[in-house]
């Protein structure tokens, strides 16, 4: 149950991690985009990134077992995938989502682990009845008799009740595959943002101005020790307030400035790779590519054990 959400956990699992700071832990609330692959982005030394950024990393130690032809017999098949409007042709646009898609894929692996949890009913959609009765019908069922913090139980039911709505796009509060995903994650979402901006307001604003102050800022990720000195990494992170998180000056953290910390607008690195990929295969320069084009270049989107077997040489040469 505790695996449920990242950065932005629903109800009960949202007011556990905000305890964090109680026991002394540094919750990061931003939202950083990930790496592609942990090798280098360098042609010149083999095109192991861009087999991890293309395929994911373990994808891409599975083809590094396979021949030539049993590799470009799977791109092949993973080209027809990419091409989503069955045009011919891969897009920058295209490989840029199956990038992300392959880099995100714990999500949807999260996803399915939780869905039949909560789909009782085995129709492919979840109703918020099947979620709330699964997460808190126990509990509601006596409204919460044996718990003793009963508020703080309602409060989380409401909370999460206002994320399933928020993720609903269609709003019938049945949820499909997609929305239980945005339910879940909402911070790899665009339209989810106003709500991690708000709940993230809701768990740091202590005085309940709708704003962060820089000691509630401060209060969420430390808790000092009666008569202890501060800190150097907190009175850093002070610093960091006023020089890079109050962007207004004006001493306090409003929903833009909040959106802004949380949900920077990072490097692209799909993109920035898609555009390489992109480059690199494209022959005849119409900035798209064939099922060919990229078959061509077959080694720089995905392994084998030839490609591993050439790189090794490579790398035992220049070690010489």
């Amino acid at each position: 149950w505790l695996e449920r959400g990242r950065g932005w956990a629903p109800g009960l699992l949202g007011s556990l991690l905000a305890l964090g700071g109680k026991w002394g832990l540094v919750r990061d609330r931003v939202h950083h985009g990930q790496e592609l692959s942990d090798h280098p982005h360098d042609d010149r030394q083999g095109f192991q990134y861009d087999h991890e950024a293309f395929l994911g990393k373990e994808q891409a130690k599975t083809f590094d077992q396979l021949t030539p032809e049993e590799s470009r017999e799977r791109l092949g098949k993973i080209v027809d995938r990419i091409d989503r409007d069955r045009d011919g042709f891969v897009t920058q646009g295209e490989l840029k989502d199956w990038i992300k898609h392959t880099q995100n894929r714990y999500i949807f692996e999260n996803v399915q682990k939780n869905w039949r949890d909560y789909d009782r009913d085995g129709d492919g959609r979840i109703a918020w009845p099947e979620f709330k009765n699964a997460t808190y019908g126990y509990y509601e069922g006596e409204e919460f008799g044996d718990l003793e913090d009963k508020q703080s139980y309602r409060k989380m039911l409401a909370r999460d009740e206002r994320r399933f709505k928020a993720a609903d796009r269609d709003g019938d509060m049945v949820a499909t595959r997609e929305e239980f995903t945005a339910f879940l994650h909402p911070e790899e979402f665009d339209y989810m943002k106003d709500i991690v901006v708000t709940e993230t307001i809701e768990d740091i604003d202590k005085n309940g101005d709708g704003y962060v102050q820089v000691d509630e800022y401060i209060g969420d990720m430390y808790t000092p020790e009666s008569g202890e000195p501060e800190p150097e990494w907190v009175q850093s992170e002070r610093q960091q307030f006023l020089d890079f998180r109050d962007l207004d000056r004006d001493g306090r953290l409003d929903r833009a400035e909040i959106g802004h910390w949380i949900l920077p607008q990072d490097y692209d690195h799909p993109e920035v790779e898609a555009k390489h990929l992109l480059y690199e295969s494209d022959k005849d320069k119409d900035q798209r590519l064939t099922k060919q084009e990229i078959l061509d270049n077959w080694n720089m989107f995905v392994g084998s054990q030839a490609t591993n077997y050439g790189e090794d040489l490579t790398r035992k040469h220049d070690e010489l």
